[in-house]
């Protein structure tokens, strides 16, 4: 899905420039830079990889991942302006360097609650491959601000994988 101002925007990796920048915005989408996904505690302050998109020069989104295995785990996305191809490009060059690292998959994690997400994800070819009951239960553990209710005021219950299948790079 190409958007008019696409055109505009720039992704590179995160530097130590950008750190503030990130701690900042996952402090606000993310209520910390603790993520819990499958059980396991990221700490993304300070050594989380990661891709920034600019516009005319100003940071507009942020892609943190981390790559094990031969697959590549998205760990946040997010884009200060909605629906401006922001995170697009981002989930499209997250992607492009997984396949450079050899992944066959890039995988994430998002809330039962989370509509907009899966939304997003699907309609960028990501497929729904396993609900983990309870998951999200049991990560309020590792971080117990995580919210008991969410979007639509959906209990938050259970983690939902999504994955896209990365063809080779050419």
């Amino acid at each position: 899905m190409q958007h008019a101002t696409e055109t505009h925007l720039h992704v590179r990796p995160l530097a130590d420039e950008d750190r503030a920048w990130a701690r900042a915005l996952l402090v606000e989408r993310w209520g910390g830079t603790v993520i819990v996904s499958r059980g396991v505690r990221h700490e993304l302050d300070g050594t989380a990889e990661g891709l920034v998109a600019t516009s005319a020069g100003e940071r507009v989104g942020l892609a943190t991942f981390r790559v094990q295995d031969g697959q590549c785990e998205l760990l946040t996305l997010d884009a200060t302006r909605r629906r401006e191809g922001i995170g697009s490009l981002l989930l499209a060059h997250t992607a492009q360097e997984a396949r450079a690292r050899g992944c066959a998959r890039l995988w994430l994690i998002t809330s039962n609650d989370n509509l907009d997400a899966l939304r997003f994800y699907q309609r960028r070819g990501c497929r729904l491959v396993a609900v983990h009951r309870g998951a999200i239960d049991a990560a309020r553990a590792l971080k117990p601000q995580i919210p008991y209710h969410g979007e639509h005021g959906i209990p938050i219950h259970d983690e939902l994988e999504l994955e896209l299948a990365l063809a080779p790079a050419a």
